[in-house]
């Protein structure tokens, strides 16, 4: 399945976020009629203390949860988003590749990121090596370093993608 298709169709893919549940997306049963999600939650490529899924599989979709911008050893240090950028997005096409996808099948992107001025031009340079064309869709939104909830961390990184 292309990935102009996946997002052509996207909008009549029933969403359950919009009635107040888990986003999760369904599927009608034949038995019954009744709709009900259909997620599986994928093994992490490295493990958290903070209590979500950092994967979720639900259907050809793949839902993954904030990545920070760790170093080696999974510490922050700050100042370089170069290098800050690399971490999280390897760490994400490893967990896209346990759940059985790849970065070419990224459908959209959304960062959070300290002192975008300074640092979107630099995260740039390092992102598009990630991605072949046509890039995911993408959003960012700014905040400052004492939000981010760790020392150091500079960015975070969620996504959506589609399994063929």
């Amino acid at each position: 399945m292309k990935r102009r298709d996946v997002i052509k169709n996207l909008a009549a893919v029933p969403i359950a976020g919009a009635a107040g549940h888990e986003l999760a997306i369904l599927g009608k049963t034949e038995k019954s009629g009744e709709w009900h999600p259909k997620k599986e939650q994928i093994p992490p490529v490295y493990t958290g203390s903070a209590p979500v899924s950092l994967c979720i599989r639900s259907g050809h979709f793949v839902f993954l949860s904030g990545i920070g911008g760790w170093y080696e050893h999974r510490r922050a240090e700050p100042g370089d988003i170069r290098v800050q950028i690399a971490s999280a997005l390897t760490d994400m096409k490893n967990q896209l590749e346990q759940a059985g996808t790849s970065m070419a099948n990224v459908l959209k992107v959304h960062m959070t990121l300290v002192d975008p001025n300074n640092n979107i031009g630099p995260l740039n340079e390092v992102y598009k090596t990630f991605f072949p064309d046509p890039k995911p869709a993408r959003s960012y939104s700014g905040c400052t370093a004492d939000l981010m909830g760790r020392d150091g961390i500079l960015v975070q990184i969620d996504c959506v993608a589609y399994i063929d």
